[in-house]
């Protein structure tokens, strides 16, 4: 039976993603002759247009998903009275498996369409790639030490990446994620990272220190959401088949720290950052765990 069940919320999720990616392309290419007239505020207005395929296809995901049983959610929301579809937020979340995106999509519709950081290899998924790059998804190139030694110039181009993305975001709400740890979570790339916590990968905080500096003036506040799944972290293939019963997620809604907006230049807004994630990654390290040890009991 979760054969079945994980054939068919494939088939469904597919064939929406293609029948969305219709208009989408239409759209875009209506986007690129406004642009190309100088139409500019056409051109704004048929962005924030195509970002509405983002919300028809993550609405038909979450009818898919609840008509199949594949999962359910138990989500726990604090200091949310501020969210609106028309203020623009930084979201950040620890990362465990590719479910995790869909997750977050079908949780957070209570604000702007989600952009998140994404491997440029992506852009080679049919339709999927293409369509992120034309909703102005940030690709980064998720460089090695050994890469950036071998070629320094290498290191300014995911920034460049970021800030032309958050150039587009600037014209209508956005809410804008990242996974701070870079990578899904598993006890190999814990024990090799020897990280400073128990339940979560060290965070990098270089890309959000980008965005929060690009988008100074229109992030509204940081959406912090910790998702765990208490039978066990599931495969892509194991979620479509209805094999993640519950997802645990817990979101909370923080304002930008003063010494975030006070920091003179980019590298004392990093510095700022840093003291502030780290704190975040504490404070939610400490709920995994104790979720967790309750778990146990």
């Amino acid at each position: 039976m979760s054969l079945l069940i994980g054939i068919l919320s494939s088939i469904l999720v597919c064939g929406n993603m293609v029948l969305a990616c219709i208009p989408l392309f239409a759209m875009a290419i209506v986007k690129g002759l406004l642009s190309l007239a100088g139409l500019n505020r056409a051109t704004t207005w048929m962005s924030r247009a195509m970002d509405l395929i983002i919300d028809y296809w993550v609405g038909c995901n979450r009818i898919f998903f609840r008509l199949l049983g594949i999962y359910q959610d138990r989500t726990v929301w604090e200091n949310d009275i501020h969210l609106s579809r028309d203020r623009w937020y930084v979201a950040v979340c620890n990362h465990q498996s590719w479910p995790d995106i869909l997750i977050l999509q079908t949780i957070l519709n209570r604000v702007p369409p989600v952009k998140f950081f994404t491997k440029r290899q992506l852009l080679w998924i049919p339709f999927f790639g293409l369509a992120m790059w034309l909703l102005g998804f940030p690709y980064v190139r998720r460089l090695s030490r050994a890469q950036i030694e071998a070629n320094p110039k290498l290191l300014g181009v995911d920034r460049e990446s970021t800030l032309q993305a958050c150039e587009g975001f600037r014209n209508h709400p956005t809410t804008v994620l990242n996974f701070l740890e870079g990578t899904r979570y598993t006890a190999e790339k814990h024990a090799n990272q020897e990280g400073r916590f128990q339940s979560l990968l060290n965070p990098k905080s270089g890309g959000l220190s980008l965005v929060l500096a690009a988008l100074e003036h229109e992030i509204d506040a940081l959406i912090d959401v910790t998702i765990d799944y208490p039978q066990g972290t599931p495969t892509f293939w194991q979620f479509m088949k209805g094999e993640c019963r519950a997802v645990e997620v817990h979101a909370v809604c923080r304002e930008i720290p003063a010494a975030v907006h006070a920091a003179p230049d980019l590298d004392a807004k990093r510095r700022a950052v840093e003291v502030w994630v780290e704190d975040i990654w504490r404070e939610k390290d400490l709920r995994l765990r104790n979720r967790r040890s309750a778990d146990s009991m």
